[in-house]
Order: structure tokens, then sequence, then C-alpha cells
């Protein structure tokens, strides 16, 4: 029996644009190979910084591409969370976390609900934790509750962590993960906080969850000394990004091909998410989920508080992420809609359900 992975933290590759990236990466080594090819700048591939600066209305000094959005955050918190506090949403994305801890910062978390972070946790926190050196949030299909934040609270967050930078010697970073934010496929497009403080806070993306994976594109937009540092610690641990990756990706934005493969992205991400919810009402009646609007996850409180651990150690032929993974109760299981297709999805919810109810049997 082939295992059905619904803990892929990727799209499949049907939904990559495989044969136009190659393309793409043959015209941008033609028309500049030579300088892809070579060492280049820490901070990345030139023309794809200005064109992000574009996108944010900011001077590219302020962007800075990273080998992908986690490598990017453990070299930022390399350079400023060091022995110092940063404030996370918990549940937290496992890889988020394990390269907080690994960079030698102090993990404070806030707990969220259906509406993101709990601003009121958020306000205690800060008081009790005079600087911490970062505030690391995910408003936008958080991983891996699949909630979003919406704009009032986006707004309160953005107020809050300014008005206490006023108290501050030291100001605290508020990033923003914004990577499956433009993969919304129903509902109003929400601003994001980077938007809401008017560039005092900082964004970070990734092209893996839009483009291709193994591309290894990531972005970050900071204030100008913080951009400074990153490029530093970067051009320090790699010398180069990989500068083909990242023209390939601006010469795939050049095109207008982006806008384009969003919309059969989108698409895609929302058949297999309706695959899934209606998978679960068939198959889990007696369990509750959310029900993402965008992005590649789905959370599962199992019925009965039984323990996801030890569900999916019973599940033959499917694969998911327990609670636990993320700081959660065990009771609770992530399941990825991303990358197996709607048939797929079906099989492998009715597999996990053979193992959710196994002791009833």
């Amino acid at each position: 029996m082939r295992t059905i992975s619904l803990a892929a933290d990727s799209v499949g590759p049907d939904l990559l644009p495989l044969e136009e990236l190659a393309d793409c990466a043959e015209a941008a080594l033609r028309r500049d190979g030579r300088t892809l090819l070579s060492y280049g700048p820490g901070a990345g591939y030139g023309p794809l910084r200005e064109l992000i600066g574009e996108w944010f209305a900011v001077h590219p000094s302020r962007v800075v591409l990273t080998n992908g959005q986690l490598h990017g955050l453990a070299l930022l918190a390399r350079r400023l969370a060091a022995r110092r506090t940063v404030i996370t949403e918990y549940p937290i994305h496992d890889r988020a976390e394990k390269v907080l801890l690994e960079a030698g910062a102090m993990l404070q978390g806030v707990p969220v609900d259906e509406r993101g972070i709990v601003v009121e946790e958020l306000q205690n926190t800060l008081q009790q934790y005079v600087q911490p050196a970062m505030v690391y949030l995910s408003p936008s299909f958080h991983n891996p509750t699949g909630w979003s934040t919406p704009e009032a609270r986006r707004a309160e967050i953005v107020d809050l962590v300014i008005q206490q930078n006023m108290l501050q010697t030291q100001p605290i970073l508020l990033l923003e993960d914004g990577t499956y934010g433009l993969t919304r496929f129903e509902g109003e497009p929400v601003p994001s906080l980077f938007d809401l403080s008017q560039g005092r806070s900082a964004f970070s993306s990734s092209f893996s969850a839009t483009v291709a994976p193994g591309l290894r594109v990531g972005f970050f937009v900071l204030p100008e000394r913080v951009a400074e540092q990153l490029a530093e610690v970067a051009t320090d641990t790699y010398i180069t990004p990989s500068l083909l990756a990242q023209a390939t990706v601006f010469e795939f934005l050049g095109r207008g091909s982006f806008e384009r493969h969003l919309e059969r992205l989108r698409q895609g991400l929302r058949e297999r998410r309706d695959a899934m919810l209606a998978a679960l009402e068939r198959y889990l009646p007696e369990a509750t989920w959310s029900r993402p609007a965008g992005g590649l996850f789905l959370w599962v409180q199992l019925p009965g508080h039984r323990d996801g651990r030890a569900v999916l150690a019973r599940a033959r032929g499917v694969s998911a992420v327990d609670g636990t993974r993320f700081g959660a109760v065990a009771s609770a299981i992530r399941l990825s809609y991303g990358f197996a297709s709607p048939e797929e999805i079906d099989a492998g919810v009715e597999r996990l359900a053979e193992a959710v109810y196994d002791r009833a049997a």
C-alpha cells in the first residue's frame, strides 16, 4: 500500500510550473550567465531585490534574498536574538521553532485562537519581557492551524508593538511570515502587518509556496540596518545565495507568468481543501476542524480527546503530523491538503478515520 502524504509542507508536483521554469532558467542563463554562475552579493540577485522593493515601495537595500524563508529566519535570529527572548505564536510551526532555538533564542509563546494571536496575552507578555528581540507572527493561513488574523486584530497587534517600541532603547522587530498570503482562494485580501505599520515592521516570505519549493528563494523586507546585518551574516555563512534560482524567479515574474500561475495554484488548492473538508464530514464527523481560506494546512481536533500520536502510529497508508510537534495538545493533528490529489485526500482521510476509531472496533 502506497502511503498518502497529508503531512507535506509543500504543494504537489502537478501544481508546479515545471516547463515554464525550465525555460526561465535557460533564458536567465543566456541573459546573465556570467553573473549567475559566479559569486555575488550576500543580499542576493539585484534585479529581483529591486522588483520586490517596488512591490513594497521600499529601497532595494531593505530587501534581502535568502535560501528559503526558514534559512533567512535562522540567520536573522542568530544575529539579533541569540540569548534574547523571541515572542511567538503557539501552536508554532515546528521548523520555525527549531531554527529559533538553535540560534540561541529563548521562546515565549502566546496562544492563538481562530482570529490569530490573542492580543491581550501578547500585551501581558510584552509587559513581562521588557526587551524582547522580536515578535514573530504568521497572520495569514497560520502553520499549523490554517487560521488567519482579521484586519482589526492585525491593527491592534501593530499598534501594541509600536507603542511598546516607544518605551524601548532597542526596538522590537515585528517580523511577519507572509509565506502563504498569496495563496488565498476564498474571501477578500487582508492588509499585511507591514502595510498597516506603514513599513515600520518587517516582512518575510518565500516563493516555495507560490512557485516551487526546490528553488529555495525566500525574501525579507527589513529596516535598513537590520537588512545590512542579515546580508552580512548571509555572506559569512554561505558567501553567496543561489543566484541562478533567484534569476529564474525574476524571469518568471518579469514574463507575467506569476499571476497566471497563482490563479491555477489557487484553484488547485481550493479543490484539495474542499476535498479534505468533504472527506472529514464523511469519515470523521465527530471531529472538529478549521476551514482555511488559503495556505496548505487544516487543524483537526480528534473526537473523544484521542491521542494523535497513537492514532498516527496505528494508521496504515497515510501520514500526518500530531499536535505535540507544534507545542499543542496531543488530541490535535495537522493535515496538509497541498501535496496529495483530491482522490488521494479522500482515501487518506478514510484511512485516518479507520485509525481514529480503531479502539471502538
